[in-house]
């Protein structure tokens, strides 16, 4: 029984198992659902097991239940009985003029459209009941009467508004496989933090002086301790311009998110234009440059390092002296030069790439790959590079 539904969900990449389909099946068997609602909130409760994959059950639930309101069998009955001709004068006589009128024009699907409009609209009880998805038979569909483990679709329970509720998509702000916002990217970087305790003995151990205190047999020995201060540095470097623009909006997310975080004792960022040379910039705009030489220098090792950018260029770009396409820009030495000393130099880099990995087989995003662990720019992707980066070396 709905067989083809746990492979539509298989498709849009809900990881559902044997043992969770198995447990829905049981529910249904026993009679709890009733109708399409109670299956569409009960199977995503069963079957879902995480937030994150609730908009990849809500577009295979739409895609497998799409057409379920006409079912054919209840098409061929409104037929059959539009043949007789007294039904169809009684119909024509219950019409007012206008209504007469409108559907003299309308061809035979535009009337079966219609009919669909009225029968989710109507309240009262009609001849028939309502529509239902049943087990048996070559057909998902059953009219007339309830199937014992049926699930009731039209008519007073109705089924239409679950499927109202897949097409409205609530939940695709919460699909770990898109673009980040911001609260995403700052859950994702409070990861990072490193609390260790630095600074003066201020803080009172309670623990220890209870303990201390009960081994005094009661008189009080006050333990102080040194505060728990976040220690975590973060360096941010962003590719800017050309094939990077259509992720300007995301990466501007991610400064954001890291420009305002408080968990950070320090934070630094500059930008670079398709690969790292001699220069680094301040601003997005490569006004205001900073030597890279300089920039190594003064920033310790111990900073964690993100490099944001596709990693695609002219292979010439990356393995050539004055390979930059920047005419300002005469790097001495190849930009694939400048980033192994920066993966060198720091103890933890990763590297987070706007695009899929199916777009990764390129010449300059392989070599890039060897010095760089790198993640895709999704919710995913970020807490896997802010899991590579907290592991000690």
């Amino acid at each position: 029984m709905f067989t083809q539904f746990f492979y539509t969900l298989k498709e849009r990449k809900v990881p559902v198992s044997i043992t969770e389909w198995m447990t829905l099946m049981e529910v249904l068997s026993k009679g709890y659902i009733h109708n399409l609602d109670d299956f569409y909130y009960i199977a995503r409760a069963v079957l879902v097991k995480s937030e994150a994959h609730f908009d990849h059950y809500d577009v295979a639930f739409q895609e497998y239940f799409k057409g379920i309101e006409a079912p054919k069998e209840i098409t061929e009955q409104i037929l059959d009985w539009l043949k007789n001709p007294l039904n169809r004068s009684s119909l024509m006589a219950r019409l007012s003029a206008k209504e007469l009128e409108e559907f003299q024009k309308m061809n035979l699907d535009e009337l079966m459209k219609e009919f669909e409009k009225r029968m989710a609209e109507q309240k009262e009880q009609h001849d028939g009941g309502g529509y239902w998805i049943g087990r048996g038979g070559t057909s998902p569909f059953g009219h007339g009467g309830r199937h014992p483990a049926g699930i009731r679709i039209g008519g007073e329970g109705g089924g239409r508004s679950a499927i109202k509720v897949a097409q409205e998509r609530r939940f695709r702000n919460y699909r770990s496989d898109v673009t980040l916002d911001v609260r995403q990217i700052k859950v994702a970087l409070r990861g990072l933090r490193m609390l260790t305790r630095v600074g003066p003995e201020d803080e009172l151990d309670l623990e220890g002086t209870i303990d201390k205190t009960c081994k005094n047999a009661g008189e009080i020995d006050l333990v102080w301790r040194r505060r728990r201060k976040n220690t975590v540095k973060l360096l941010l470097l962003m590719d800017s311009g050309g094939s990077m623009d259509p992720y300007v909006n995301v990466c501007t997310r991610l400064f954001s998110a890291a420009h305002s975080a408080t968990h950070f004792k320090d934070f630094q960022y500059y930008y670079f234009h398709n690969c790292i040379y001699d220069n680094l910039w301040r601003d997005m705009e490569q006004m205001i440059a900073l030597k890279t030489e300089d920039v190594l220098k003064k920033v310790e090792r111990d900073y964690k390092v993100i490099v944001v950018g596709d990693a695609r260029m002219a292979t010439s770009e990356l393995t050539e002296r004055w390979g930059s396409i920047n005419y300002y820009e005469r790097n001495d030495s190849p930009g694939i030069t400048w980033l192994k000393r920066f993966a060198d130099h720091f103890s933890h880099c990763v590297w987070l790439n706007p695009e899929t990995p199916s777009y990764w087989q390129h010449p300059t995003v392989m070599m890039v790959r060897r010095f760089f662990p790198m993640y895709e720019l999704t919710v995913d992707g970020l807490n896997e590079a802010v899991k590579k980066l907290i592991v000690r070396k």
